[in-house]
């Protein structure tokens, strides 16, 4: 391996990996189009594919999701950038118009999670469809996206841990990095005749976790014991997943006033309240049969649980 890297490399000492001119960006009839963008936008495709198999394997309408997923990627988009602008506020403060500029990243995934499920909420709230059947099969769709859109942050040179000499080691250019990304402990590990930081790829971690979370959703989702259980495991198991990823990260957002991660305090929290939400669940509907209504019923059944629901409310 090379100790001088051009800016526009990327190394994996340790595997042998040594990338050259890994773009952050293309131009296309001069308008440049951002990696970040068309990775998120692979994403999205993936996720719309997947998301509608599932619908239909559910008995549900593959067009709702389609339809609600375009108001999920725009308020999505919209959640992720405020919840990162709010806890990153003196980056902006000073230039609001700033704000609306997210061609160089500064997207929060948790805010896009909570906006989407809010948006999914309200989207079967209004359509009387069941809520959190929906949200079962939809969540897929934030997995997916997540995974793959992990990748926009490699290309990016952000999202990465501290030192690191394992084998999934990364070394980047410190040109190519945001100087407030360089903490004092990777400074102290540049080595004279060398101008690169070795960190740990936590974008990579992060990926290849939702990934495994996915697939054991998908393998253990017709197990469920009730509508919206699934989303449950997803927001427990992700939760576990960021809350130690996020322990390695150096662009950690913190809570104002506090050396507090708010992403951790965040995942934590989630992570207790679906271990318990889902205890009390399994509980209270042991021996019961979850409604998976085929394509020909799925109308009436959404229809028949709904009802069910407000009476054993009533009760």
């Amino acid at each position: 391996m090379p100790d001088w890297m051009d800016g526009t490399d990327i190394a994996f000492p340790n595997l042998g990996i040594y990338l050259h001119n890994v773009p952050q960006s293309f131009t296309i009839f001069g308008f440049r189009i951002a990696m970040y963008g068309v990775i998120i936008g692979i994403g999205v495709i993936l996720a719309f594919m997947l998301v509608s198999k599932l619908a239909e394997a559910d008995g549900l309408h593959s067009d709702d999701f389609y339809e609600a997923g375009l108001f999920i990627l725009l308020f999505g988009i919209a959640g992720a950038r405020l919840y990162y602008v709010a806890f990153s506020w003196d980056s902006y403060k000073n230039n609001l118009l700033s704000i609306l500029n997210i061609r160089q990243g500064g997207l929060a995934i948790y805010g896009g999670v909570i906006a989407g499920i809010l948006t999914m909420i309200i989207y079967a709230k209004v359509k009387k469809k069941n809520i959190c059947h929906m949200l079962d099969v939809g969540i897929f769709g934030a997995l997916v996206g997540q995974s793959i859109g992990r990748w926009g942050n490699f290309t990016n040179r952000e999202v990465f841990g501290g030192y690191s000499d394992g084998l999934f080691a990364m070394r980047l250019p410190v040109e190519a990095v945001r100087n407030r990304d360089i903490t004092a402990d990777l400074a102290a590990h540049i080595a004279e005749g060398t101008n690169y930081i070795q960190v740990h790829p936590t974008f990579l971690y992060e990926s290849v976790c939702n990934l495994i979370l996915m697939g054991l959703m998908l393998l253990f989702r017709k197990k469920k014991a009730f509508h919206g259980e699934v989303v449950l495991w997803y927001l427990g198991g992700y939760g576990l997943i960021r809350f130690i990823i996020e322990g390695i990260r150096v662009d950690r957002l913190l809570i104002p006033g506090t050396n507090l991660a708010v992403s951790q305090c965040l995942s934590l929290g989630l992570l207790v309240f679906s271990v318990v939400v889902i205890t009390v669940m399994r509980i209270r509907t042991k021996g019961q049969k979850v409604v998976m209504p085929s394509d020909g019923e799925s109308e009436k059944a959404e229809k028949e649980e709904t009802a069910s629901e407000k009476k054993a409310e009533a009760k």
